[in-house]
């Protein structure tokens, strides 16, 4: 099968897991919002935001040992990847057992006046706290497992564990609407159980399935190996815990000024961003195996084509989703939650702003991972990811507005974290910023100088004479058909134009016949 048909096939797997975790998501938040309430709520995402951090961490330690997974298979080197397997076994399952031992710790802190929580849930909040320690050392632990997943570009397996997950934690939510008891710690320990499940699965699966998947560590191990892993680990894990502690920073921060209801609007907002991030994700992480076994197989000129593409195509998709959801942003949120707590709107499109601007640049980082030599990278990388943290704090301690906590990522993360991304890409693997703005910026940004002011007109000139569902529903259609016409004139190039269609002939006017 060739990279472009197996390209398609996996995204086309992707995207349906994506569909059905969504909807299930959407559906799963509204059920436990009105099963807990907003405070409860608020203080799940509080205390749970460890794991939403060690979530992030754990993608970001998955794509350690995805890189050298990847590079070894790009080497063609079976016996290579069975070394990589059995040191990055060794090092989550010991990074699981730091990671406890570090979240035990800081609940003292937490627990003994550290959290702005109400004091008859202290008890409740503790024991939520406790199940997610265990949930995340599951969670590390899965981590060898999904990377071998994805270095096989197994897409459909990927989705199946996912759509999985999405319907346990519907179970969950069902079964917490219906209790009796204490709905926060039912549900908080039923949620800690899901990643176990998830292991057991990807466990089960990799071990049946691939040759390279065996735990020998005394005949497939390498100090060597153990060495660079652990040096190129380090470095990821610190650009890693500097964004995940300042997601998780800004929670407290956030919490320490405004209480609990400000947890639960930025918990929604991670929600809908996540949510719409998977449309872009699916495309990202079926092109991102294919950059880094590029590096690994020496193919430099297609590392750097199929990173300029991952930015257009990342962008371009979560562009044609964010943009109608931030315009109806107060219509989809009562209709989905029907009690919307304070600064959510705000709060979610501001997330939608942050998640999009980041498309531009992901990819890019993907190249400079791909390279391996990360040191530098991440020092200067880590620091752009502190700062917004550090400049919230002043700016609530005077008064300003919760909203800045997303302005402040935007500019942190974005704008200084970009200039970072793109200097060590061009130093490093020879990226093209003069290509990167003539093929990503520049059609991207007539994109949008199209489009947007199209949407305008629309609303203007169908919403005063149509019904107000009626004429939404003409307006997005119209909108959809439009972006896609123009995506596909002004972002592809005359190349991918004549792999998409030659796709399109293939799979889906042949099945026809």
């Amino acid at each position: 099968m060739g990279t472009s048909e197996r390209l398609i096939k996996n995204t086309f797997f992707l995207y349906m897991k994506m569909v059905v975790t969504m909807f299930v998501a959407f559906l799963t938040t509204r059920i436990v919002l009105n099963a807990l309430g907003k405070s409860d709520f608020g203080v799940f995402n509080l205390v749970g935001g460890a794991i939403a951090m060690l979530g992030f961490l754990n993608v970001t330690m998955a794509s350690t040992t995805q890189r050298f997974m990847n590079i070894s298979e790009g080497e063609n080197n079976p016996e290579k990847q069975k070394t990589v397997f059995n040191v990055g076994l060794v090092i989550h399952f010991g990074l699981a057992l730091l990671m406890g031992l570090v979240l035990f710790g800081l609940g003292f802190y937490f627990f003994n006046g550290g959290l702005n929580i109400p004091h008859e849930r202290g008890e409740a909040a503790f024991i939520v706290y406790a199940c997610m320690i265990v949930s995340t050392m599951f969670t590390i632990m899965s981590v060898p497992y999904d990377a071998m997943l994805n270095a096989h570009e197994n897409m459909k397996y990927y989705a199946i564990v996912g759509i999985i997950e999405s319907l346990l934690r519907l179970g969950v939510a069902l079964l917490v609407s219906r209790t009796s008891g204490d709905r926060l710690i039912v549900y908080g320990i039923f949620m800690a159980l899901i990643p176990l499940c998830s292991l057991s699965f990807m466990r089960i699966y990799c071990h049946k399935h691939y040759d390279e998947c065996v735990f020998q560590p005394h005949r497939y191990w390498s100090r060597p190996m153990l060495r660079e892993e652990l040096s190129f680990a380090s470095w990821n894990l610190l650009t890693a815990m500097s964004m995940g502690g300042t997601m998780y920073g800004m929670g407290l921060v956030a919490n320490h000024f405004w209480g609990v209801i400000v947890n639960a609007a930025q918990g929604i907002a991670t929600q809908v961003g996540g949510a719409v991030m998977h449309f872009s994700e699916s495309a990202m992480k079926a092109l991102n195996p294919i950059i880094i076994k590029s590096e690994g197989a020496g193919n430099r000129q297609r590392l750097l084509y199929t990173t300029m593409l991952g930015c257009r195509v990342s962008f371009t998709i979560f562009a044609f989703f964010s943009i109608p959801i931030v315009v109806e942003m107060p219509l989809i949120l009562q209709l989905w939650l029907k009690n919307v707590p304070e600064w959510t709107i705000v709060f979610c499109r501001l997330q939608l702003a942050l998640y999009c601007c980041l498309q531009l640049v992901n990819s890019i980082a993907t190249t400079i991972y791909a390279e391996g030599h990360i040191r530098n990278y991440a020092i200067g990388k880590s620091i752009t990811n502190l700062l917004p943290l550090a400049v919230a704090a002043l700016l609530f301690w005077k008064g300003f507005s919760p909203t800045y906590i997303y302005i402040l990522e935007i500019i942190g993360w974005f704008i200084f974290g970009g200039a970072i991304i793109l200097y060590y890409a061009h130093q490093q693997v020879g990226f093209s910023i003069r290509t990167y703005l003539r093929s990503v910026l520049a059609p991207i940004g007539r994109l949008l100088a199209v489009v947007v002011p199209s949407l305008y007109a629309l609303y203007h000139v169908i919403q005063p004479v149509i019904d107000e569902i009626w004429g939404k529903l003409i307006i997005l259609i119209v909108y959809a058909a439009l972006y896609i016409v123009l995506a596909y004139f002004i972002v592809m190039t005359k190349d991918e134009k004549q792999t998409l269609m030659k796709a399109f002939r293939k799979h889906v006017l042949k099945s026809k016949k």
